[in-house]
């Protein structure tokens, strides 16, 4: 579910829509948990869809850490790519701003982490990377984690919509994460490692 202060808003001829704040989103809040409407297809389910129905999949879903094809209900499925994004995934099924998002400006995810079936080239934003490639998670972990690790003990003082959604054992991983009793679970746990084929 994505964080209710968001709306659906057309960006580009060249992204579509894209889902953008509708209040002031603070570094450190929790931007999207999968949550149990999210819908999970298995690894090998879409190979019975029809062409139209693989498309459009394809197109709206990621695939986790075990190769299933996770759909999401709302408007999470409109988030678009940048190499300069502001939020970021966690290890635990949740993101997070890593810096304050404004009003009526776009949340961005970086495609690098989802586990695409084939590399794109999407707008040059002027860095250096140019291309989401299936594996950008085993180049990338370690820069993110850098990133994420010291939200954690903000995620716990901030006000979060989307927390009653996390289950238990995550809330106290978060607050262990938190106070420095637990090392944070790396991005690196985000990878599909067997071969990625086009679904």
């Amino acid at each position: 579910m994505m964080h209710p202060d968001t709306k659906l808003k057309w960006i580009s001829d060249e992204k579509g829509f894209g889902v953008v704040a509708t209040k002031v989103i603070r570094k450190g809040t929790i931007t999207w948990v999968q949550d149990e409407l999210d819908a999970v297809f298995q690894p090998d389910e879409p190979d019975n869809f029809k062409p139209l129905a693989k498309e459009l999949l394809e197109k709206y879903s990621f695939r986790n850490s075990k190769g299933e094809h996770i759909l999401c209900w709302d408007l999470a499925k409109y988030v678009n790519h940048s190499f300069k994004s502001n939020c970021l995934s966690t290890g635990y099924n949740f993101e997070v701003a890593i810096r304050d998002i404004l009003v009526d400006e776009e949340l961005t995810d970086d495609y690098g982490y989802l586990n695409l079936s084939e590399s794109f080239v999407p707008e040059d934003e002027g860095v250096e990377r140019k291309t989401v490639k299936p594996d950008d998670t085993l180049d990338l972990y370690i820069e993110w984690d850098k990133t994420l690790e010291p939200l954690f003990p903000l995620i716990q003082n901030l006000d979060q919509p989307l927390f009653e959604l996390l289950p238990e054992k995550i809330k106290t991983e978060i607050d262990k994460v938190a106070v420095g009793e637990k090392k944070m679970l790396s991005t690196k746990n985000l990878y599909f490692e067997p071969e990625k084929s086009r679904i």
